[in-house]
């Protein structure tokens, strides 16, 4: 089976400071993938090379069928890129509305079905951005990536500082994306609700993958060595 995406052997640098020292890393259609690791140690490095949003130096990064060693950011998220930055990102001042047609494709994911994953984006659909709730935000910030009508969602740090309840509400969303059979690839420290969505995992440590395996293959010795505080 021909890998979705697929980065082998890469490296990336901040100016002079090097960040990424060897990852490798593969998706397959219809399958979800964790990318975990303790803080600082590359996750949100490699997803920005993976968006186009930093360059890296060595190796090969390629989408869809296509390297994207070079392609802009913008013609990288025509091929399908969806990404629900961390941080969420909303455009403060427009409406929910507005926040989903800024940058809507033609497809499956419109605003009805949007809506359908989130109720409360229709109920606050004429409301600026920066009058919701943490909470509501992340769902905008995912409903909009879902609206460009992505080949592949890179969700990073998707239920960072919620409440629990609206963390629930969160992942209950991506089980149903998941389900759907849209390509997920997620940044979470939450293994418990991680093991409900992922089918495999992959460890970075000091930019390099460290480890990969499927969720049953992580052990406890494995996950207090890469992941324990």
């Amino acid at each position: 089976m021909t890998a979705l995406l697929e980065l082998s052997g890469v490296t990336a640098f901040y100016g002079a400071s090097q960040a990424l020292f060897g990852i490798d890393l593969s998706l397959n259609e219809g399958e979800a993938v964790a990318l975990m690791g303790r803080n600082g140690m590359g996750k949100t490095t490699t997803i920005k090379t993976i968006c186009r949003m930093m360059e890296h130096r060595d190796g090969s990064i390629r989408f869809a069928g296509q390297d994207l060693a070079k392609m802009p950011s913008h013609k990288a998220a025509r091929l399908g890129l969806g990404l629900v930055p961390e941080g969420r990102r909303c455009f403060a001042r427009l409406t929910v509305m507005e926040n989903l047609i800024a940058a809507a494709r033609a497809g499956e994911w419109d605003f009805d079905r949007v809506a359908g994953l989130f109720p409360r984006l229709a109920e606050r659909r004429e409301q600026k951005a920066m009058t919701l709730s943490g909470g509501e935000q992340q769902m905008l910030a995912i409903g909009r990536a879902l609206m460009t009508n992505p080949r592949l969602l890179i969700l990073d740090e998707a239920t960072e500082g919620l409440a629990p309840v609206v963390r629930q509400e969160i992942w209950a969303a991506i089980n149903q994306l998941k389900q759907s059979g849209l390509t997920i690839l997620v940044v979470d420290k939450s293994l418990k609700e991680l093991s409900g969505v992922a089918d495999r995992y992959v460890i970075v440590e000091k930019g390099v993958t460290a480890w990969s395996g499927a969720v049953s293959e992580l052990t406890d010795a494995l996950a207090d060595r890469y992941l324990g505080v």
